[in-house]
């Protein structure tokens, strides 16, 4: 099965420059496209803990990433110290906020306060970006899908200066939320 991407990119994104990148999680190759889309910002996925122990993935998950117990409150917190570490460097950070792939059946998931939360402590832009063909192309059901275009459409970066996390947090995820559930909703 042979796939080619189709990719919208925003020309506002700057080289070099640290984002928070959230997009929707629909697919099993959702984090292979997401690193093929984003050549010149190098970042680090936030990802739960249970991937590693996916055999040779597992291995590679482990070294590009920061993983995250969702269980514990410890390893939630250290995620902040570790995303902090890496935007020093010079790094983005890439989060799924929905956290999980939802069911064939559901367009967008609620997503979850990880992304926001750092985007706005540590007030690096957000892009949006929508996934509109990884569920139909290579969904999570085996044996489902065809060959075909993968779209991937980036949306303007979402400045976070001057936000604090009471008072923006839920208004920022909605706007995201919002953003990429109208893509998809679209198609």
């Amino acid at each position: 099965m042979g796939f080619k991407s189709n990719i919208v990119q925003a020309t506002s994104l700057k080289p070099r420059h640290s984002y928070m990148f959230s997009a929707n999680h629909t697919s099993m190759i959702d984090i292979m496209l997401m690193l093929s889309v984003i050549p010149d910002n190098p970042f680090v996925f936030v990802g739960k803990v249970e991937l590693a122990r996916i055999p040779i993935f597992g291995f590679f998950y482990r070294r590009t990433s920061i993983l995250v117990d969702r269980a514990s409150a410890i390893s939630r917190k250290e995620v902040y110290n570790q995303a902090q570490a890496k935007l020093d460097r010079g790094l983005s950070v890439c989060i799924f906020p929905e956290g999980l792939v939802p069911d064939e059946e559901v367009i967008l998931s609620e997503f979850k306060n990880g992304a926001f939360n750092l985007a706005i402590e540590h007030q690096i832009p957000i892009v949006p970006i929508s996934f509109l063909d990884c569920k139909k192309r290579f969904s999570y059901t085996f044996f489902s899908g065809k060959p075909g275009v993968l779209r991937v459409k980036f949306h303007p970066p979402i400045s976070t200066i001057d936000m604090n996390i009471k008072d923006h947090k839920e208004s920022l995820k909605k706007q995201v939320y919002d953003i990429i559930y109208n893509d998809l909703i679209d198609e």
